[in-house]
């Protein structure tokens, strides 16, 4: 869904997949999931336990998008001891995109999935008996940039009307949420020509071949280097505010819903491990959390780059505690069906969120 773009460019380390859904109207049962997952057989990186596992430990599979900005909390919980405080000897399974990682929960091959709210939200609609138990991220990881020649000329949402904007594909998470932008600021979809650009929207903008674009980092800081404009930064929590209403639920883990209650223990103790993760995310200095990433993730990148990357975004990307915020969830809904992603009825985020998962 387009959320495993930007800050690892080459995914080194992690799943080779599509990250495409199945066609509209596929159910997501065990079997399809399966299916999909054949062919990425072979190729799922784990990530393992920091320490060896305590006797009497329980062992758990943790699919999750290999976006880099969506895997550090879980990388920080690792390797800072959290999960094997909980009592828990953690495999995390990286997969390039959310739906490669829902499929594995689906299909029986994991017992936990994080992905994408909207990852969540598409399988659940075409059938997938999934909950949503926890949040790590609570905004989308894109931005709205300007071309360098017309940082001057679009300088609001309303300037787009008659441009180019670009996405990474349509469908993606990022065309979907540039049409909930559009729509909140009262901006005629009709008016603005969408392209599909692909993964290399950088470039496309900094040649001019669009006149704005949605972007993750590094792209939007380079393109800003090149002399173009930060229109809506989604990654600002002020910003995402003041544009679409607050939150926007991102990053978070669901489990099979046959499952729940005979896990719910467990459950509970992943969550508190991942919110000891979320903590130290935010207050650790940057070169510890660095530290933590494996290092066939960050090879070949410029970890500098990426450190001020994380110290800029941490306190907004990361919430305080792992508890779903059901107002940013809808927004994520609201964008589907803007977007014509989702049935105009959507989704019971009364089931799929399970606000009870965490409570004693």
């Amino acid at each position: 869904m387009g959320c495993c773009e930007a800050t690892n460019p080459d995914l080194r380390g992690v799943v080779a997949v599509d990250r495409r859904w199945p066609d509209a109207g596929v159910a997501w049962d065990r079997r399809t999931a399966l299916k999909g997952l054949l062919g990425a057989a072979g190729v799922i990186a784990v990530s393992g336990c920091a320490d060896p596992p305590p006797d009497g430990s329980t062992s758990i599979r943790l699919a999750f998008c290999g976006q880099l900005l969506c895997v550090v909390p879980y990388e920080v919980t690792r390797a800072r001891g959290h999960f094997a405080d909980q009592g828990l000897a953690a495999e995390l399974v990286y997969t390039r995109g959310g739906s490669a990682a829902m499929q594995a929960l689906v299909g029986g091959s994991v017992d936990y999935a994080g992905t994408s709210f909207d990852v969540a939200l598409q399988a659940a609609a075409n059938g997938a008996a999934i909950r949503r138990v926890a949040s790590t991220g609570r905004l989308p990881l894109f931005a709205l940039g300007v071309a360098p020649e017309l940082a001057t000329t679009i300088t609001d949402v309303s300037d787009l009307a008659g441009r180019t904007v670009g996405v990474s594909g349509l469908g993606n998470a990022d065309h979907a949420l540039l049409l909930y932008l559009l729509d909140r600021d009262g901006v005629d979809t009709g008016t603005v020509d969408i392209a599909a650009i692909g993964t290399n929207l950088f470039d496309a903008l900094r040649l001019g071949q669009v006149d704005a674009g949605m972007l993750q980092e590094p792209a939007l800081s380079l393109v800003v280097e090149a002399g173009g404009r930060e229109l809506v930064n989604f990654m600002d929590l002020a910003e995402a505010e003041r544009h679409v209403g607050g939150a926007y639920e991102f990053m978070g883990v669901s489990i099979r819903a046959d499952e729940r209650d005979q896990r719910l223990d467990e459950i509970r103790r992943l969550a508190a491990a991942l919110a000891a993760g979320l903590q130290d995310t935010r207050r650790l200095p940057v070169d510890e959390v660095l530290a933590t990433l494996p290092s066939a993730l960050v090879a070949g990148g410029d970890l500098d780059q990426l450190g001020e990357i994380i110290e800029r975004y941490r306190d907004s990307l990361y919430p305080e505690s792992v508890t779903i915020d059901r107002a940013a969830a809808a927004r994520v809904q609201r964008a589907q069906k803007v977007a014509g992603l989702l049935a105009p009825g959507g989704v019971d985020l009364d089931s799929l969120l399970d606000a009870d998962a965490l409570s004693d």
